[in-house]
């Protein structure tokens, strides 16, 4: 009989404790992050290392046929706005969401 209630006074001992800890370390209990937030990131990562060689090989195939008068400059800038979005296309989500209180 006392073995029971020496264990039952370890595993409340050990839950205070743990509760405790939680507590004072916030960062630990909540060490996890979402995983539509972790994929998401990932894929964002996946995305402009593919898209950076792309872009690059874009800009220069269309400065070559600007240069050469086979495409209007305004295609040119438009491709070059998209390709800064495209890019900066997490800061602008960010202002978006600051913008709108979440």
């Amino acid at each position: 009989m006392n073995r029971t209630k020496s264990m039952g006074a370890a595993r409340m001992a050990l839950g205070l404790l743990t509760l405790l800890a939680a507590l004072a370390i916030p960062e630990l209990a909540c060490a996890q992050a979402s995983p539509f937030e972790t994929g998401a990131t990932n894929l964002v990562t996946s995305v402009i290392a593919i898209a950076t060689p792309v872009a690059v090989l874009l800009i220069i195939g269309l400065g070559v046929a600007a240069a050469a008068g086979q495409i209007s400059w305004a295609w040119c800038i438009g491709f070059i706005v998209g390709i800064g979005m495209i890019f900066a296309a997490q800061p602008i989500v960010t202002w978006v969401r600051a913008l709108f209180g979440a």
